[in-house]
């Protein structure tokens, strides 16, 4: 009965607000965290901790600007769009096609390092034979319908969450000596050099890396169009979430480290199965490889979701090709679906055919995007803050933390990321491929201006 009233092309209101709010936790807590932390604290010891806090408070500040303005402009279906409202259209479709951009090239690394787990089990298979299988099958998944979709999503997320608070309790059990057999482990934290062994300033640097793996929150703002709840409510639940995924990696990282030696934890190995074995788990790394297999794999099935509903948002606005703004039986864009796909297995592909070249420049170059995404929404919330305030005030019924102050903060922390990636020598190979990627598409926005009014003169 929906489906017959509903408008040829408006997404389906069936995500319930369990789903979006797994569906945020999905996109965020992943291999980043269960392995990629590894490395953060290789290189900052014990202070990565305040890393991941600052990094965490300016990604918290950006989905506050989010929620301020999905509720001032309940209309408004994706963040992007807050872009084009407040800064103009070259925003919008910026904003837009690096957050496709992100995500198509995010689906390739899942895929290969879910692959990558399970070739571990069953040598038999080759890794590419295993990432085509993983895309294929969530793609279907997201094919059938957003509820299926969401479901999945949910106990995908669900599991995440489990495993993240059980480590929480049994780390922490032993960390303060209850279960330890020789008392509390809390020396750990300064043993070994110190808190902060690489000195302060290291711990600056490591928010240009840490940062990273804490973006995401925003995921809620394109579910919201397809969720029965109101913009208000998708609001509260960005922030809320954003906090509590906050907790959940300074807790497991002060754990951690208060439980291991930071000099002992590998870099690129996971930091979850070391400190489960220093408690005496048997199987820790077959545990670890369970729940990062199961977070890869949350990961992939949010990242075809969102660069869908991004390439959906993109054609309505006549950014993309009309053909993705049509929805299939089952009220999905199915074709933007099918084309984030492809593009993800031209990417897997050239991770085995051309892994120290093509592959190489699309996992460095996504390294710096959402940055520049989120200072332009930044920007964007400043414009139509100062709208807002002017002409119907009635509409802030949630408000930026101390406007325009917080929002200026913001942006400098954001800026002052993008500086120290440009003075590390590992990071500035990142932001100089992600700027060539902007500016990529800065010529196809004016490619499209240029000869699309051609082609409507003549």
């Amino acid at each position: 009965m929906e489906s017959s009233i509903a408008a040829p092309n408006e997404l389906s209101r069936s995500l319930k607000s369990r789903h979006v709010s797994m569906i945020t936790f999905g996109g965020i807590i992943g291999a980043g965290l269960f392995v990629g932390s590894s490395t953060a604290i290789g290189n900052i010891g014990p202070a990565a901790v305040l890393s991941y806090a600052i990094a965490g408070f300016l990604v918290l500040l950006v989905m506050r600007m989010i929620a301020e303005m999905s509720v001032a402009m309940p209309g408004t279906q994706t963040f992007p769009d807050f872009a084009r409202q407040g800064v103009g259209d070259w925003a919008g479709y910026m904003v837009g096609w690096l957050y496709w951009y992100f995500w198509v090239v995010v689906i390739a690394i899942e895929a290969i390092a879910g692959a990558k787990i399970i070739h571990g089990w069953y040598p038999q298979l080759e890794v590419w034979e295993i990432g085509v299988a993983l895309m294929a099958v969530l793609t279907a998944i997201n094919l059938m319908s957003a509820k299926s979709y969401g479901e999945f999503e949910f106990w995908f997320a669900s599991t995440k969450v489990v495993a993240i608070l059980v480590f929480i309790l049994v780390a922490g059990a032993y960390a303060t000596g209850v279960t330890s057999p020789s008392g509390s482990t809390f020396a750990n934290l300064t043993a070994h050099g110190g808190f902060a062994p690489a000195g302060v300033a290291a711990i600056f640097a490591g928010v240009a890396t840490t940062i990273f793996s804490l973006c995401g929150a925003e995921i809620a703002t394109l579910a919201a169009a397809e969720s029965e709840e109101g913009s208000k409510t998708i609001a509260n639940m960005t922030i809320s979430v954003s906090l509590r995924i906050l907790i959940f990696f300074l807790l497991s990282i002060f754990l951690i480290v208060s439980v291991v030696p930071w000099n002992e934890i590998e870099a690129g190995t996971s930091p979850f199965a070391h400190a489960l074995r220093e408690m005496g788990y048997p199987g820790a790394d077959l545990i670890m490889e369970a729940i990062v297999l199961v977070a890869v794999l949350s990961c992939l099935n949010s990242g075809i979701y969102i660069t869908s509903r991004a390439m959906f948002g993109l054609a309505r606005n006549g950014d993309a090709p009309q053909s993705c703004v049509k929805l299939s039986k089952a009220r999905v864009p199915a074709r933007a679906i099918l084309i984030a796909s492809l593009f993800s297995y031209f990417a897997l592909a050239a991770s085995i055919l051309s892994p120290d070249q093509v592959f190489n420049f699309l996992v460095t170059s996504s390294g710096a995007i959402m940055l520049f995404i989120y200072i332009l929404v930044a920007f964007a919330q400043l414009r139509l803050r100062a709208r807002f305030e002017a002409e119907t005030p009635e509409r802030l019924q949630v408000r930026m933390w101390l406007y325009p102050f917080g929002t200026w903060f913001a942006i400098a922390g954001m800026g002052g990321v993008l500086v120290m990636m440009a003075l590390s020598p590992t990071s500035s190979k990142e932001l100089w491929a992600s700027l060539i990627v902007t500016a990529a598409f800065l010529l196809g926005y004016w490619a499209k201006n240029h000869f699309g009014s051609r082609s409507k003169d003549a």
